[in-house]
Formats: C-alpha cells, structure tokens, sequence
C-alpha cells in the first residue's frame, strides 16, 4: 500500500539546465511543510545534465520520485505524474522557478473552503515588459501576469487533477483552471510565495513571446 502523503509536488522536466533543476528541488526539500513527494517527470531531455540530475535525486530518494518518457509538452507530463501521485493535494512547480519556504504551507491554509487555487507570484524580470504575457483570447493583446492563470500556481485537492486533464498548447494551464471552475470550488489569491523566473530568455513564454512579435496577427 502507498504511504499517506499530503501533498504531491509535480515537476516537468525538458533540457532545463541542472543548476536551475537543483535550485527549484533545493526549494522543495527545505519547505516548512515537510509531508510531501516530489515527482520529477523527465520529458525526453536531451541537453541537461542527466548524471548530475540522477545524482542528486538518488540522494534524496526518499523525498523524490524521478520517471522518465519520450518528448511529449508540458501538459501530458503533468498528467503522467497526476496518474502516479498518491498525495492528498496536489500542486506544480516549473523546472526553473522556485518556491518560497513557506509556499506549501501557505496554500494548505487557502484549502479551508475550495478545491482549487491559484495565486499571483513574485516575478523576477529583466525589464518591465517581462511582467505581461500574450492575452490567450488575444494574442496580440498583453495582460499582466497577476491577472493571468500560471501552472506552478495551481495547487488543489487530488480530486480536481484526477478529473480534468491538462490540454497542450499556450494558455493550458488557463484552461485547466477555467474547466475546474466548473465542477469545483475555485478561486484566485492573492500570494507570492512562488519565485518566478522569467528573465530566462528560454523559457516557454519568452519563446512565444518573440514568436508574436516576429509574426504579429
């Protein structure tokens, strides 16, 4: 039989570089919330420093759970990891963010009448520009990012996550939320407990991001 756990931790993995998986499993591992699993789902990388990942996870096995498949996006490995989650809650974290040591902790008290949250995050950018992305019902239109619905800010009962699976393309983790609000208790909060990154010119917004502007609608 499984052991109990509070809380599943998944994190999709695709040529992230090490220093950056290190940095987001270190901000796992020293939560003030301690009862959780970490799920590290290897999407097919090619690039990354797998030994020193392997490495690492072996070290912390105890606390970690590292699978691997071939490439298939974002949304089908959250949904792989949701298949062999055993946590009562479950929650994401982007490869190269990370979370405050309090995050977990933090979202378990917003639990006390929903099923689901997502919150805003504490955003590190290069230049002002960097704090809005594309409007998904308008790409050619920016929305602020605490107006947005971002993956790793997901965090809910397993129940939402074992019900509706995450879509590919842009704006998936927006549309998991918007099909939860459906069927479940929902709600935004405001709270920045997670770190995120982007000033790294690789990430999947950044990309799309130069994307539009190149090939404006």
């Amino acid at each position: 039989m499984p052991k109990n756990i509070k809380i599943s931790v998944l994190m999709a993995v695709f040529n992230t570089e090490f220093h950056f998986i290190k940095r987001a499993i270190d901000s796992v591992l020293e939560q003030d919330f301690q009862d959780f699993e970490l799920i590290i789902i290897d999407d097919g990388s090619k690039v990354n420093d797998r030994k020193s990942l392997l490495e690492y996870v072996e070290k912390h096995e105890d606390k970690i759970v590292y699978i691997r498949h071939s490439n298939r996006g974002q949304a089908k490995s959250i949904n792989r990891g949701v298949l062999i989650s055993v946590g009562e809650f479950i929650t994401i974290l982007d490869s190269d963010d990370e979370y405050k040591p309090f995050h977990l902790s933090a979202c378990l008290q917003e639990m006390e009448d929903v099923d689901l949250i997502c919150s805003t995050t504490e955003t590190v950018v290069n230049s002002l520009d960097n704090y809005y992305v594309p409007d998904k019902n308008d790409l050619s239109k920016p929305i602020h990012l605490d107006d947005a619905i971002l993956f790793g800010t997901l965090f809910g009962h397993q129940k939402v996550f074992k019900s509706i699976d995450f879509e590919g393309g842009f704006a998936a983790d927006s549309a998991f939320y918007e099909r939860a609000q459906i069927q479940f208790r929902a709600k935004k909060v405001f709270q920045k407990s997670y770190i995120y990154y982007r000033n790294n010119p690789n990430s999947t917004c950044a990309v799309l991001k130069k994307e539009l502007s190149s090939n404006p609608m």
